[in-house]
């Protein structure tokens, strides 16, 4: 078998070359055909084994083929969670490095002004939109109304304004 794949290589590399667009492809292809064969060792094949052999290449050829399929379809799959496409172009889907920067200047004056408000404002601010606990929660945790929760946040939520901008 290993001597008829000597004698018809060049027919199969130009065969798989044809189909596949791609002449190292089609080496590839080729290569782990011989593989094959030389784990097949001396097999007993009835006629020329041509048929076989070509057979063997075809079957290479569309796993081969399919795989790639299989590879492309679940590399699109990824690509379309990973961001969003925009025309032809894929454009990731996180924020420039300029608004990440700003997002942190940002976070760092409302944390700053969180540290300048009363104790019970803050708290109640934290408790509330931080935490994310309701304004019955709030008032439970802090010993108060739920009125006076509504009052402590509203005013925390008008210093952040001002401050942020």
């Amino acid at each position: 078998m290993i001597r008829l794949y000597g004698e018809k290589r060049a027919n199969l590399v130009r065969v798989f070359a044809a189909r596949l667009r791609s002449v190292a492809e089609a080496e590839d292809l080729i290569q782990d055909l011989f593989l094959k064969i030389q784990a097949l060792d001396d097999l007993d094949v009835a006629g020329d084994g041509s048929a076989l052999l070509f057979r063997m290449a075809n079957n290479l050829m569309l796993d081969r083929l399919r795989s790639q399929a299989r590879t492309g379809a679940r590399d699109e799959s990824w690509r379309s969670l990973q961001g969003v496409t925009l025309g032809e172009d894929q454009v990731a889907d996180i924020p420039s490095a300029e608004d990440v920067v700003a997002a942190r200047q940002r976070l760092g004056v409302m944390m700053a002004t969180l540290q300048t408000l009363p104790p019970q404002v803050a708290r109640a601010f934290t408790l509330h939109k931080l935490d994310g606990l309701s304004h019955a929660e709030t008032a439970a945790a802090m010993g108060v109304s739920r009125s006076s929760v509504e009052k402590h946040v509203s005013a925390a939520i008008k210093a952040l304004m001002t401050k942020l901008s």
